[in-house]
C-alpha cells in the first residue's frame, strides 16, 4: 500500500463506520449505575457527578453534556458518538469503548486505566492528564488533538495512529507496541518509555528529535 508516495510499513487503524439511527432525547432524572440506554441522545446537559457505573450505551449520542466526576467505570459505550463533552475527573476506568467517535472533548484527568478501547477515533478537542495506564487500544486514531502528559503506562496498543496531533509530555513506560504510527504527529514530546517504542513507526525528523533520549537510554556519552 502507499501512502502520500511512499511504502506503507506499518497497518493502518480500522476506523470506526457509525450510522445512528433517530434517536430520542433522554428525559430521565439522572444516570443509573448498570442503566441500559438504546437510541438515546444525552443533549446539552449537566450529567456532572451522576453515577452509571456498569451502565451500557448503544447507538448514542453524548452532545455538549459536563461530565465533571461522572462515574462511568465499567461502562460499555457501543455504537456511539460523543461530542463537545467536557469536564474533569471523569471515572471510565475499566471501560469498554467499540466504535466510538469523541470530537471536540475538553477534558481533563479522565481515568481509562485498564480500559479496552476498539475502533475509536479521538478527533479535535483537548484532554489533559489521560490516563490509559494497563489500556488495550486497537484500532484507534488521534486525529488533530491535543494530550498533554497522557499515561500510555503498562498498555496495549496494536494499530494505533496519531495524526495531526500533539503529545506533549507522554508517558509509554512499559507499553507494547504493534504498528503504532506517530509519524504525523505534529510535537512528540516523550517524558518517559522512550525504550517502549519497539513496534512504532517515527519520522526521521522526530528519530533525530529523540536522539539524546535515546542516547541516554543507551548510556552513551556524546561529546563534542
Amino acid at each position: 500500500m502507499v501512502r502520500n508516495g511512499r511504502q506503507q510499513s506499518v497497518k493502518a487503524a480500522r476506523r470506526p463506520e457509525l450510522r445512528l439511527p433517530d434517536l430520542t432525547a433522554w428525559e430521565g432524572p439522572e444516570l443509573e449505575p448498570d442503566g441500559d440506554y438504546d437510541g438515546l441522545e444525552f443533549a446539552d446537559l449537566d450529567l456532572a457527578g451522576q453515577e452509571g457505573v456498569g451502565a451500557r450505551f448503544m447507538d448514542c449520542a453524548v452532545r455538549r453534556c459536563a461530565l465533571d466526576e461522572a462515574g462511568l467505570a465499567k461502562a460499555r459505550i457501543l455504537d456511539s458518538v460523543l461530542e463537545g463533552v467536557r469536564g474533569v475527573g471523569t471515572d471510565l476506568s475499566g471501560a469498554s469503548l467499540r466504535d466510538v467517535e469523541l470530537v471536540d472533548a475538553r477534558l481533563g484527568g479522565v481515568q481509562l486505566h485498564g480500559a479496552g478501547l476498539e475502533r475509536v477515533v479521538v478527533r479535535g478537542g483537548k484532554i489533559d492528564y489521560l490516563n490509559l495506564r494497563k489500556a488495550r487500544l486497537r484500532d484507534v486514531v488521534f486525529e488533530g488533538c491535543v494530550l498533554v502528559e497522557p499515561d500510555f503506562g503498562g498498555a496495549v496498543l496494536e494499530r494505533v495512529e496519531f495524526r495531526d496531533c500533539a503529545l506533549r509530555g507522554v508517558d509509554f513506560s512499559g507499553v507494547r507496541m504493534a504498528d503504532v504510527d506517530l509519524r504525523e504527529a505534529v510535537v512528540l514530546e516523550i517524558a518517559r518509555g522512550v525504550d517502549a517504542l519497539a513496534g512504532a513507526v517515527i519520522s526521521p525528523a522526530q528519530l533525530f528529535d529523540l536522539a539524546p533520549a535515546l542516547a541516554s537510554q543507551l548510556g552513551v556519552r556524546v561529546v563534542p
